[in-house]
């Protein structure tokens, strides 16, 4: 992966502006905070997005895939305050499951999410390198 930084652009926190990459390409869904029985064991903010985070990485593996593959992510958050009050522990949580990899990233505030439960849902774009998927 090439990570794209325009030179005279202050170097964003948390997240990539452009990534270039080639390989094979993995389509996650966007994942919630429910394990794999679904059912929610958590109903924080944070502890949801650690569990999406933790979904998200269990289906990369199944292509081979791992975090560092991550070239984008769509974050659909119910409540823009909330996200901004937790960036401190996100930011813990996000590390502990997804290192310091920091794929192209969107967030987005919606009304709802179709599990009334959910407090976030995450949806990704992966690259495997060639040299990693034969």
């Amino acid at each position: 992966m090439q990570f794209l930084q325009p030179p005279t652009w202050k170097k964003p926190r948390g997240y990539s502006n452009g990534i270039a990459a080639r390989g094979t390409l993995v389509f996650i869904g966007g994942q919630i905070g429910w394990d794999a029985n679904e059912s929610f064991q958590v109903k924080d903010f944070a502890g949801q997005a650690e569990q999406a985070l933790r979904n998200i990485v269990a289906v990369l593996a199944e292509a081979g895939g791992r975090p560092e593959h991550i070239a984008r992510m769509t974050w659909y958050v119910v409540d823009r305050t909330e996200y901004l009050a937790g960036l401190k522990e996100l930011g813990a949580v996000y590390r502990a499951v997804m290192g310091k990899h920091f794929p192209v990233m969107t967030a987005v505030e919606v009304s709802a999410l179709i599990e009334a439960e959910a407090r976030v849902e995450i949806e990704c774009t992966a690259v495997i390198p060639d040299e990693v998927a034969a």
